[in-house]
């Protein structure tokens, strides 16, 4: 429960940034052409499907024990299931910081001139370095697939950490 409200909190500040309602002066969906393009648009729908799955597999497995060994074992704790439902938590979990982490690089993008704080700076590097910015409607899978191998290879963390210090 605890790793999934991590992508809870993401996807609610992806939502601020492509809702240009509370975006402070960002276009719809960070795109490049707005009206025209989706831009972020289902990379949001995305990650809010994720949320939502997250809080079904983040139902307490234990509460499912069914006796046993022919009623030997009164009470299985049925482990192996949430270790499973676990795992899955955590990559819906590193997906929706991949797509905030894209959503929040191309806000910076459409922020020029204006310069983002040194550590902001070297995640966003980081990030164009695996991942051009959007100008124009394109299959997002790639692009959050490069950025979820960022974040578990530890590359963005460390790159602006060698920026800022640890």
């Amino acid at each position: 429960m605890a790793i999934a409200e991590l992508a809870n909190v993401a996807e609610r500040r992806i939502e601020q940034l492509v809702n240009p309602a509370m975006s402070s002066g960002l276009p719809p969906f960070p795109g490049t052409r707005s009206g025209l393009d989706s831009g972020f648009m289902m990379a949001q729908v995305t990650a809010a499907a994720l949320v939502a799955e997250n809080r079904v597999l983040s139902h307490p497995s234990s509460v499912d024990s069914i006796p046993s060994s022919a009623g030997k074992e009164d009470h299985v704790s049925m482990g192996s299931i949430s270790a499973r439902k676990t795992a899955q938590v955590a990559e819906h979990v590193r997906t929706v910081l991949a797509i905030e982490a894209l959503v929040a690089a191309q806000g910076l993008d459409l922020r020029k001139p204006l310069k983002p704080a040194t550590g902001v700076a070297a995640a966003h590097a980081t990030i164009r370095e695996a991942v051009p910015p959007l100008d124009g409607d394109r299959t997002l899978h790639p692009d959050i697939e490069a950025v979820r191998h960022l974040l578990e290879q530890g590359t963005l963390r460390t790159q602006t950490a060698q920026t800022t210090g640890p």
